[in-house]
């Protein structure tokens, strides 16, 4: 019974107790750095790898080209439109981006301009606004093409005219609250908030 005895003692002996709620404390604090350190590598490796950046880049394009489309059926804002037409500059997906700056890019400017001059009545207004698009990726100086459009003075275009798209919505939505209710609103904002993806994870990668 003495042997008994003392181990019940052991086992609540508040030395021993402080000693296992330390030893604890001590591998939560070390869970919780390794969390930290898994988050911190994720977000580097993304960047860095720019396999994350990619994806994100082909969300905002697709976005640009989805507003760009409803403005013939919703918004008729050319002031708007226009500064679409910049930001699938600077967002257009690096691969493809090379295959249109080629000769497959002047091709198709060619056939363009041929229709235009000798068949302006097959020329639709609806192509004006593509066709700047591919005017600007073939004949844009490599200072543009490559220095602006890979470097934090695209992000932060890309950024200014998400911030200018957004406000001007709101406002013509008629407050913020429309621009999320409304329902030929939620299209367009949606289409708006997916702008912000992108130059915001850039962003984040040049502070990273």
């Amino acid at each position: 019974m003495k042997g008994v005895s003392n181990y019940l003692k052991m086992s609540t002996d508040p030395t021993a107790s402080a000693a296992a709620t330390s030893l604890i404390n001590s591998d939560l604090h070390q869970l919780g750095e390794a969390t930290r350190n898994l988050a911190d590598h994720v977000i580097k490796l993304g960047v860095s790898g720019g396999f994350i950046t990619t994806i994100l880049q082909w969300f905002a394009f697709f976005a640009a080209v989805y507003l760009l489309v409803l403005d013939r059926t919703n918004w008729r804002t050319n002031m708007l439109t226009s500064l679409l037409v910049p930001y699938i500059f600077l967002t257009f997906p690096n691969w493809l981006f090379g295959i249109l700056r080629g000769d497959i890019g002047r091709w198709i400017l060619l056939v363009g301009v041929i229709v235009r001059l000798f068949w302006p009545h097959h020329f639709k207004d609806e192509l004006l606004l593509p066709g700047s698009i591919m005017l600007l990726v073939v004949v844009a100086p490599s200072l543009v093409a490559g220095y602006v459009r890979d470097g934090w003075i695209g992000v932060i275009i890309c950024l200014v005219i998400g911030c200018y798209l957004l406000q001007e919505h709101i406002r013509a939505s008629g407050g913020f609250k429309n621009a999320f209710t409304k329902s030929n609103g939620i299209s367009n904002t949606i289409g708006i908030v997916l702008l912000f993806v992108f130059p915001v994870w850039a962003l984040l990668g040049l502070v990273f």
